[in-house]
């Protein structure tokens, strides 16, 4: 154990009490995510409870330490000399509880110690930490000046939120805007179901089918009658052939008649 943690600064045993205390002091200012130091010099026990109120409810915590162990404890953490100068004087620390992370709100914690300020002269920043660095009083009010987490988030969900609506809104214009220049292709005639190419396709679609049909089937009986009575005429004009014996026999029935 070191000798810094069980001797007073004159060299002292320290009493086991504050040794708990210098203990508590150093782990409220290493963990705690913000540590604001504030002068309460002429604030009364109602005002006092007033800003407690407050700050539990954005998850911060207010309390007065004496100025010694807090500066052990701050010499011990090795932190940054100007937090350790502010620590004298009538100085109270507002800091946050490590298991109660997950309900801290910075933001608010410095807001509410900047807004009570404004309305309790007496409530004075002097400085403090953030996430372990050094920041003054003026470090301090800016935090104080950025809007709540609630409002962060909705504008940030807002932000991702837009684009998705733009890309919503192209889906359905691409159709719309499809079908408008389909339509207006159509109306003038340049693409497939116009009205004015459709009367032409019709009759080009009716000739083939119907009237070379109905034309051709008289023309091809007509060629065909031709074609047989070609044939058939040498057949009946011919001569009968003349032999020497059918001469004799034309003979013969001529003498006998």
């Amino acid at each position: 154990m070191s000798t810094e943690s069980t001797t007073t600064g004159e060299g002292r045993p320290a009493r086991p009490e504050k040794m708990a205390s210098v203990k508590e002091i150093q782990g409220r200012f290493t963990d705690s995510e913000v540590i604001v130091l504030s002068e309460y010099r002429g604030l009364s026990v109602d005002d006092l409870a007033d800003l407690r109120i407050e700050l539990r409810k954005a998850g911060g915590r207010y309390k007065v330490y004496k100025n010694t162990l807090a500066r052990r404890a701050a010499n011990q953490a090795e932190l940054d000399d100007s937090f350790i100068e502010l620590l004298s004087g009538p100085i109270a620390v507002t800091y946050t509880e490590a298991e109660q992370r997950s309900d801290i709100d910075v933001v608010s914690i410095a807001k509410a110690l900047k807004e009570f300020s404004k309305a309790n002269d007496n409530l004075v920043i002097k400085g403090g930490l953030f996430e372990g660095r050094f920041i003054d009083a003026g470090e301090v009010n800016r935090l104080a000046d950025i809007e709540p987490r609630e409002v962060l988030l909705s504008k940030f969900a807002g932000l991702l939120a837009a684009p998705m609506q733009q890309f919503a809104g192209l889906l359905q214009a691409v159709p719309r805007d499809f079908a408008g220049l389909l339509k207006a292709l159509i109306d003038e005639g340049g693409a497939p179901g116009a009205p004015a190419s459709a009367p032409a396709a019709e009759a080009s679609d009716a000739t083939p089918d119907e009237s070379p049909a109905e034309e051709s089937a008289p023309a091809a009986e007509e060629a065909a009658d031709a074609t047989a009575a070609e044939e058939a005429a040498p057949a009946d004009d011919a001569a009968p052939e003349t032999t020497p014996e059918a001469a004799a026999e034309g003979e013969n029935e001529k003498e006998s008649e």
